[in-house]
C-alpha cells in the first residue's frame, strides 16, 4: 500500500542516517589506510580503490550537505541528481540506482563484446579471402 507522509519522512531520515554512518565508517577505514601508507606499507588494489572512492565521496559530500542543511532544498535534490548523476556520495545510493548502474555497465560490456566478435569475424574473413 501507500506510505503515509510521516512514514516517508522517517524512511528518508533513516536513509540519510545510514548513508552518513557508512560514510563515517569508510572515512575511518580510509584514515587507517593513509596511516599505513605514511608508514611505508603498500596497499592492495582493493584497498587503493576503496581509498579513492572514499576520498571522492568526501569531496562530493560538500555540495550534498547544502541540500541537507538548507531547509526545503532537499526537494530540489532529484533535479540536481538528474543533471549531475555522480553528485551523490556512494554511501547514499539506493539499491535501485546501484542496479541501474550495473545494468548500464553490463549493456556496455555486451555491446563491446558484440563489436569485438564482429570485428574478429570480419578480420578472419579477410584473412581467409587473402590466403584462399
Amino acid at each position: 500500500g501507500k506510505k503515509s507522509l510521516r512514514q516517508k519522512v522517517v524512511d528518508e531520515l533513516k536513509h540519510y542516517y545510514n548513508g552518513f554512518h557508512l560514510l563515517w565508517t569508510d572515512t575511518k577505514v580510509a584514515a587507517r589506510m593513509v596511516w599505513r601508507l605514511l608508514h611505508g606499507q603498500v596497499l592492495t588494489r582493493r584497498e587503493r580503490r576503496r581509498l579513492l572512492r572514499t576520498c571522492a565521496d568526501l569531496f562530493r559530500l560538500v555540495p550534498f550537505l547544502v541540500f541537507v542543511i538548507v531547509p526545503f532544498m532537499e526537494f530540489l535534490l532529484p533535479v540536481f541528481l538528474k543533471i549531475f548523476p555522480q553528485m551523490l556520495p556512494s554511501t547514499f545510493e539506493t539499491e535501485s540506482k546501484k542496479e541501474e548502474k550495473l545494468k548500464k555497465k553490463l549493456n556496455a560490456r555486451l555491446e563491446l563484446a558484440k563489436f569485438l566478435r564482429e570485428t574478429i569475424a570480419e578480420v578472419a574473413k579477410r584473412n581467409k579471402a587473402d590466403t584462399g
